[in-house]
């Protein structure tokens, strides 16, 4: 049965074309003269467009009409990059994922097991000035990690962490680069009741090996 005429389907390969490209709604309607309430009928999946706009994005994101038409086998296409981790429900689940790292020298670098990890982009300056805003970190999954190593948390269920972990005899610390941040100490029954969970340890960034 062909896809053609999906509305779903084309509404979740639009937005896959635009976090891969970098663009919000704002910008592809003011780039291709597209009414806003248009395109956003098109994100929502609430209509289907005339064939020539779909061959009118699919040019303005350099790809085939089938890209956008047809729908996508799950397949590896690089290091997902999460917009948001909260407890709860699938933080690797695909509408969470806004992006992929593809680079092919960092790809080879993981892809004997590329299903263990994961890239968030750092927020904030907490960890300046070993990291910036903007700055993507690669992440390994795991529950626990080495004293002194970088971590991404999750705390209470909110948005996701980056912090040096500082193990102690009553719990563990997370220490920011920045001085200006206070250390956040959590006792074991701290981690148990908020809770406090260590979701993967930091690899790489772009201070490459920073983290070794």
């Amino acid at each position: 049965m062909s896809d053609l005429g999906n509305k779903e389907i084309f509404a979740k390969n639009l937005q896959y074309y635009m976090n891969l490209n970098n663009k919000t709604r704002i910008d592809v309607c003011r780039d291709l003269e597209i009414p806003y309430s248009t395109f956003t009928d098109w994100c929502n999946a609430n209509i289907y467009p005339r064939i020539d706009k779909i061959e009118l994005l699919a040019n303005y994101f350099g790809i085939q009409k089938s890209d956008l038409v047809e729908k996508k086998p799950k397949v590896s296409k690089g290091i997902p990059i999460l917009g948001t981790v909260k407890a709860g429900y699938d933080w690797l689940a695909e509408e969470n994922v806004t992006g992929y790292i593809t680079d092919s020298d960092i790809i080879k670098s993981y892809e004997k097991n590329i299903s263990e990890y994961f890239a968030l982009k750092v927020t904030g300056d907490s960890m300046f000035p070993l990291l910036r805003e903007g700055d993507l970190v690669i992440v390994h999954k795991q529950d626990d990690v080495d004293n002194n190593q970088t971590a991404v948390i999750l705390i209470n269920g909110e948005e996701a962490t980056v912090k040096k972990v500082v193990k102690t005899n009553d719990g563990l610390e997370l220490h920011a680069m920045n001085p200006y941040y206070p250390v956040k100490k959590f006792t074991y029954e701290d981690m148990k009741n908020i809770p406090v969970k260590i979701i993967g340890r930091v690899r790489e960034a772009k201070i490459k090996g920073a983290f070794e």
